[in-house]
């Protein structure tokens, strides 16, 4: 088993550490998160920290980087006050990792890939088209991580999509038949499979 200390992690190539780093946490959420400008400009981009943070109330959150640099989706969200998260599929990988790329505000990420935008029920921001699990959100706060500048944005679930055959009868959906993607560091997407599902536990008699 390979041993790498901090100091061996502080003098890597860049590059190597990026992998390294972001694969050591495990498997991600994979999600495309749909956005629109107030003057209606759509963007969508992929998103590998998606975390559920309570039920009651429903709340999601997400981190992204500083913004010290132009952050589309970051800036819709503050202007509008809402977006939306899809899980990414088995069929929509490669246009959704292609939705990383740094395109100028004024490009679509929908225009450059054969994702295609839904909107539903009124709701403000766009949805992605096709993907099994779509849920609308509404911003609620959002905290700076000091340590480096990342912000924790947090949203409410206003809206939740779901394929009729993935929700089971006790509200669990299944992801497995979805064939709904998990990322792996920064660039490799795999699609589990269920493997089995245990009840909730109590503590054994003794």
């Amino acid at each position: 088993m390979a041993t790498i200390t901090r100091d061996d992690i502080d003098n890597m190539d860049k590059l190597y550490r990026i992998n390294l780093i972001n694969s050591c946490s495990g498997y991600k959420s994979a999600n495309l998160i749909g956005t629109q400008s107030e003057n209606g400009q759509t963007n969508v981009a992929v998103f590998s920290s998606v975390t559920h943070l309570g039920s009651n109330p429903p709340l999601l959150g997400f981190i992204t980087r500083p913004a010290v640099v132009p952050r589309d989706t970051y800036e819709n969200i503050r202007k509008t006050g809402v977006f939306t998260i899809n899980h990414i599929h088995q069929n929509i990988t490669k246009d959704a990792h292609h939705t990383s790329a740094k395109y100028p505000k004024n490009v679509s990420e929908f225009d450059q890939t054969n994702l295609e935008t839904e909107y539903k029920d009124h709701f403000a921001a766009p949805f992605v088209k096709g993907c099994h699990v779509q849920v609308g959100m509404r911003y609620v706060n959002e905290y700076i991580i000091e340590e480096n500048d990342t912000i924790l944005i947090i949203g409410s679930i206003e809206q939740l999509h779901i394929n009729d055959e993935l929700l089971e009868t006790d509200g669990f959906i299944n992801l497995a038949k979805a064939k709904t993607a998990t990322i792996n560091g920064l660039d490799a997407y795999a699609i589990p499979q269920q493997h089995t599902r245990y009840p909730y536990q109590r503590p054994k008699q003794i």
